[in-house]
């Protein structure tokens, strides 16, 4: 579809339960079960992969290349490339993403900017409502 590249893999998980205040920058693959109070930005350097699970809240601002959320956000969203809002995801600020997937039933609160080199339109997907 979007992403023919292999993406990476999840090497690091906040567990449920956990509660981290304070910022955090990770390389390929980090899994969010529980609450992050703080800035979550992924390493530049190389391919990442963000997942916010259903039982996570992010208080705080994300960036990372491809942002999957079914949780909670109250921050701004900055996906590089991809960014697919699954059906409970929730998210409080602006969102800045290339391609976008959107779920019946996620929210957003604020404003879709997308990241646009030169005339080029975003891609926008909207979910077919699976069974």
């Amino acid at each position: 579809m979007f992403n023919k590249k292999k993406q990476p893999a999840i090497k690091s998980l906040i567990a449920d339960g956990s509660r981290i205040a304070g910022n955090i920058t990770f390389t390929d693959g980090l899994r969010i079960d529980g609450e992050v109070h703080g800035e979550i930005r992924a390493n530049v350097e190389h391919h990442s992969l963000l997942v916010i699970s259903e039982s996570a809240k992010v208080i705080g601002s994300v960036t990372a290349d491809h942002i999957i959320i079914n949780g909670s956000v109250m921050g701004p969203v900055h996906a590089q490339h991809m960014l697919e809002l699954q059906p409970k995801a929730r998210i409080e600020g602006d969102v800045q993403y290339t391609a976008l997937e959107m779920h019946q039933g996620a929210l957003i609160t604020g404003q879709l900017r997308p990241l646009l080199e030169g005339e080029e339109k975003p891609t926008l997907t909207l979910a077919a409502n699976n069974p």
